[in-house]
């Protein structure tokens, strides 16, 4: 009978009883977007075209959820920008910079970085003077960055070499995918060795 009850108890409790409705995005306002605009860079560089599609996004979900202005939310994004801009917190040619530096360590060639720049959308003018800054202190920037991508990767002069012979097709492919002409993929590929791989650095930068 006590069994019996347990049961019916548990059939007529609620279902979903205790569980909170999901959250949708906060409401938009100037102090909450400006707190949020400060989280976003306190944690990453942003250029100012990216920062404001970040800033945009949350505006446009505020008023598809709480029916909160998007002209409203955007002149507040544009004032913000306006401000970050002349404190030099948003600064285009200093965020190039710093990419155009660490892409090119990462082993990414000039081609590929322009491009991954663009799409975040920074002018051309600043990734021109990224680049030649970078120019100034490397002699061959794209030879340089293909033998990080190699090494990095381990690919070329950086596999055994008995599997070499049968990866060189796909070695090349990945180097055209990260930017790298072919004769610069060509010539890092033909390095036999590691150490033969870091000679040519050595050559161009000599």
């Amino acid at each position: 009978m006590l069994r019996s009850m347990a049961g019916s108890s548990q059939k007529e409790k609620p279902a979903g009883k205790g569980r909170k409705p999901p959250r949708g995005p906060k409401r938009v306002t100037p102090t909450y977007l400006e707190n949020a605009a400060l989280f976003y860079l306190g944690r990453t560089a942003a250029s100012v075209a990216h920062f404001r599609r970040v800033l945009m996004n949350k505006v446009r979900r505020s008023a598809s959820f709480h029916g909160t202005d998007v002209e409203e939310g955007a002149a507040i994004v544009e004032d913000l920008i306006k401000r970050y801009v002349r404190s030099g917190l948003l600064n285009d040619a200093a965020y190039a910079e710093a990419k155009v530096t660490q892409l090119h360590r990462k082993g990414l060639a000039l081609r590929r970085i322009h491009a991954d720049l663009r799409t975040k959308g920074v002018e051309a003018e600043a990734i021109g003077g990224a680049v030649a800054k970078l120019r100034e202190g490397t002699a061959a920037p794209d030879l340089a960055a293909a033998i990080a991508y190699v090494r990095r990767r381990r690919l070329g002069p950086c596999r055994p070499s008995a599997e070499r012979p049968g990866r060189h097709a796909r070695d090349l492919a990945a180097l055209a995918r990260a930017g790298f002409s072919y004769e610069v993929a060509q010539k890092v590929l033909a390095a036999k060795d590691v150490e033969a791989l870091e000679a040519l650095r050595e050559e161009e930068d000599a």
